[in-house]
């Protein structure tokens, strides 16, 4: 009898180690699935931020969104401002520019690779290159899509009513490609800072300004929302006349239209600097109708750096040279 009982004994108890060894295999492969489960979950994760880290990013500009990547080594510019942005911060890029045209200030990158005409891309020369991406503004426009499929292409443009909005986000697109942010905002606060200095003074002077470009000879005048409107429209100085047409290249004029205007201010541009020409503004502008002028009688016909103010508007220097122009004539 006792037998039988020690045997009814040792049966439940293998029994039952046979059941706790099954329960603990299944939570161990309940424990492994759980894991793969966690595990496959975790690298979704991670495959998330993988993305939003993407070496890629996104700039927005005038004709829509380009997917850049972050680490640029070869750049194509046809936009000065840029060109002169990029000189500033001290970035490291190979280049690509309308080496013939360069303003004297950046006469540094006349080594680089020639990317063609300031209105004439090559872009045999440009495919050739394999750029990570290409800057351009209104002087290239037409070649726009056909430089998009070389490489991602950012159109830069900057109104004169919107000036600091559009000067800022060009600024701001040039230092995320280039890892620039911080010097490039301690650059914009400094214009900002000067920004506020010329609008206070614009402010309690009375005195009215008439923008002039001569070419060779012949006269036009701009107003505000034109390519010189930072002077009307950022830094408030007040307009001899506020009827001139917004064109490209300005509303033509005679003698006896800046005699009558009679400006207090004449700035004046001179193309022929710019471009070549016979005919500079000093001879175009000496004669009785200039030289009777309240601008005149002052001292304050100012010529305007061509470089600055015709070719390369829109980068941290020009900009930043061009509010000092202002300041100094309103004084």
């Amino acid at each position: 009898m006792m037998k039988k009982i020690i045997l009814t004994m040792a049966i439940t108890a293998l029994a039952f180690s046979v059941l706790s060894g099954c329960s603990k295999k299944q939570e161990d492969i309940s424990k492994e699935t759980t894991n793969k489960e966690q595990s496959h979950t975790t690298s979704d994760v991670d495959g998330d931020k993988a993305t939003e880290n993407s070496d890629m990013v996104t700039i927005t500009h005038e004709k829509g969104s380009v997917e850049v990547t972050k680490d640029v080594k070869k750049a194509v510019v046809f936009d000065f401002g840029v060109l002169d942005t990029i000189q500033t911060l001290d970035i490291d890029v190979e280049l690509a520019v309308p080496v013939d045209s360069l303003p004297e200030y950046l006469e540094g990158y006349n080594s680089v690779i020639n990317a063609g005409g300031i209105k004439e891309p090559n872009l045999e020369v440009i495919f050739e290159f394999e750029p990570d991406v290409i800057f351009i503004s209104a002087r290239q426009e037409s070649y726009y899509d056909q430089l998009s499929e070389i490489a991602p292409t950012i159109y830069v443009n900057i109104d004169a009513r919107t000036y600091m909005e559009d000067f800022t986000q060009s600024i701001t697109n040039i230092a995320t490609l280039f890892g620039k942010i911080s010097e490039a905002n301690q650059y914009l606060d400094q214009i900002n800072t000067k920004v506020d200095e010329v609008k206070h003074l614009a402010a309690q002077s009375e005195e009215k300004a008439l923008i002039l470009l001569t070419n060779d000879g012949s006269l036009s005048v701009f107003g505000p929302g034109s390519r010189f409107g930072i002077i009307h429209d950022l830094l408030e100085v007040k307009t001899a006349d506020d009827t001139i047409e917004t064109s490209t290249h300005g509303q033509g004029v005679g003698f006896e239209y800046v005699s009558e205007v009679n400006p207090d201010i004449l700035f004046v541009v001179d193309r022929t600097v710019a471009v070549g020409g016979t005919n500079l503004a000093a001879q175009t502008l000496d004669n009785e109708l200039v030289n009777g002028t309240n601008a005149a009688k002052n001292n304050k016909i100012v010529s305007l750096n061509p470089d600055i103010w015709y070719l390369s508007g829109g980068g941290l220097t020009s900009v930043s040279s061009m509010i000092d122009d202002v300041k100094t004539a309103i004084k």
